[in-house]
């Protein structure tokens, strides 16, 4: 756990609630103060994913208990899903839009994404567009879970921390991440290379990008692997985990590494399940609240 988190968290509350309270006897020709977070996730249309967002909006609110919190996907294809089912869920440019009508002045923006890769920097583009325009007055825009060396210490140490304690170290750990063809598909295999400094049988393959399966598995027999967890590297366990990782599909991760012979004991739960996890996304968080409390 991040012990910054729950500091952070009074000593930003008590800042805005102390610059909200000065703000309102600004010029009339200004806005009174309002601090708003919105959180921005790829999405999911998968009802059991959901308990996900759901931890990371308990923790925000819990966190940061005094500012209104708005969501967005930046799926299209989710929320187009949704949207059929009845579930209305915003775009970024949308959420924006509807908090600069809702007289919103301060806003951190607060990516979900696992890696800074293609979904996160059309994110920080659109948050610049934004910027622009003026609508605001201060729009901050915070960092994905794995954005520097000393997130990636975090995310390891929330790695060891959640692995299955029935696992023994003989047994394999493989996890899946998203993957993208954006330059920021390297933090996959520099976080393999990390966690295998500690525990030589954890391995990181990906869904879209690389490492992928064929690969892992190639390194699996390397090392006589007889049995391995198949855990989803990314915030929800939602399609691509019970389809291409733990699927009855011939091309599923499951399937492959089975037919290898090693056995599959596949985990059901996205990162944003666990608080270790959860914490890096709520400390990157406190690191914007703080701008916009610096930036009044």
């Amino acid at each position: 756990m991040i012990t910054t988190v729950k500091t952070r968290a009074l000593i930003i509350s008590v800042m805005l609630s102390l610059i909200a309270v000065e703000s309102l006897g600004a010029d009339v020709r200004d806005r009174p103060r309002k601090d708003g977070i919105l959180l921005v996730a790829f999405g999911s249309s998968e009802k059991s994913a959901q308990v996900s967002f759901e931890n990371i909006d308990r923790e925000v609110k819990a966190s940061y208990p005094g500012i209104p919190v708005r969501w967005a996907y930046t799926s299209r294809i989710i929320r187009d899903k949704l949207a059929r089912q009845g579930t209305s869920l915003d775009s970024p440019e949308t959420a924006l839009a509807k908090m600069q009508d809702e007289q919103f002045t301060h806003v951190a923006v607060q990516s979900l994404h696992t890696i800074a890769g293609a979904e996160f920097h059309d994110l920080r583009r659109t948050v610049g567009a934004f910027r622009t325009t003026g609508g605001f007055r201060n729009l901050v825009l915070g960092y994905p879970l794995m954005s520097t060396q000393e997130d990636m210490e975090h995310v390891v140490n929330a790695i060891q921390a959640t692995i299955p304690v029935k696992r023994s170290k003989e047994d394999a750990v493989v996890l899946m991440g998203h993957g993208t063809h954006h330059p920021a598909n390297a933090f996959y295999t520099a976080l393999m290379f990390r966690l295998q400094l500690d525990d030589p049988n954890i391995f990181v393959g990906t869904v879209e990008g690389y490492p992928e399966v064929g690969l892992l598995k190639k390194l699996l027999l390397e090392k006589k692997i007889k049995k391995a967890y198949l855990i989803p590297f990314m915030s929800v366990a939602g399609d691509h985990a019970k389809n291409d990782m733990a699927g009855d599909e011939d091309d599923s991760w499951i399937s492959i590494l089975t037919g290898a012979g090693i056995e599959c004991v596949p985990v059901m739960k996205g990162t944003a399940e666990f608080g270790d996890f959860v914490d890096i996304w709520v400390d990157h968080l406190g690191e914007s609240l703080e701008k916009l409390a610096e930036n009044s």
